[in-house]
């Protein structure tokens, strides 16, 4: 968005490109807090630390394996399919599906699917997962799933899940970033009147969102982002 003009007529499909630009950008970001937040020394997830039966143990090895070795230099397909003795993200979560171990490779094999560009099978892994509760896990998971659904034109469930994601987490930037995303695709689906409470209740919500503040850009202070939106769907 180089001027105001430009700003002012914002396209919808367009932006709706950006925002997926912006997860496949910060899809890298989710995965490494996962694994640092799910390994730790010895490579067991801490996420399910203090299991003692042997299938989950075993689990946890093969999942540790797959985030040190693949997740982590984002080897996408070596870490779905696996290589040699090492199972993939997509055997560990069949094999193990009963384990909390499984449950996260199902997570991680939807993200690894999205970020290849395999949708249906993104979708597939992320209605598997089961959030648990989790503030840092389920919220990405829903964010994702909300994404692949987008893309996949199925609207209406990704401005659902898109809300979930925003009420499964704490924090203000990736709240008022999914309540965004689903108020870009009910304007795609012209419900301009919906799409506008969305961005009016991002800012009343969230005023400490990045994309509710006012930023400088080359010694102009700028506009925030959403009160750009609000102004267009206002008039």
């Amino acid at each position: 968005m180089s001027n105001q003009k430009n700003n002012q007529t914002l396209d919808v499909n367009e932006s709706l490109a950006k925002t997926e630009a912006f997860f496949i950008k910060y899809k890298k970001q989710v995965i490494t807090a996962v694994v640092v937040v799910l390994v730790i020394a010895g490579g067991i997830p801490a996420y399910i630390f203090g299991y003692s039966k042997p299938r989950e143990e075993k689990a946890q090895e093969c999942l540790g394996i797959v985030m040190q070795k693949y997740l982590m230099s984002q080897d996408y397909e070596h870490a779905l399919k696996g290589e040699g003795k090492t199972l993939g993200l997509t055997k560990i979560a069949d094999k193990y599906s009963s384990t909390n171990a499984g449950n996260i490779a199902k997570y991680e094999a939807g993200i690894c699917n999205l970020q290849l560009g395999k949708t249906k099978e993104a979708i597939k892994y992320l209605e598997a997962f089961d959030v648990k509760g989790d503030k840092t896990v389920s919220a990405q998971a829903l964010y994702a799933l909300a994404n692949a659904y987008a893309t996949d034109k199925q609207l209406d469930k990704a401005v659902e899940t898109f809300k979930k994601a925003a009420d499964a987490t704490d924090v203000p930037a990736l709240s008022s970033q999914a309540l965004f995303d689903a108020a870009l695709v009910l304007e795609s689906q012209n419900k301009k009147d919906d799409a506008l409470k969305l961005y009016q209740d991002i800012k009343s919500k969230y005023p400490s969102a990045p994309i509710c503040s006012r930023q400088q850009q080359n010694g102009v202070v700028l506009d925030a982002v959403i009160d750009k939106y609000i102004e267009r769907l206002s008039k």
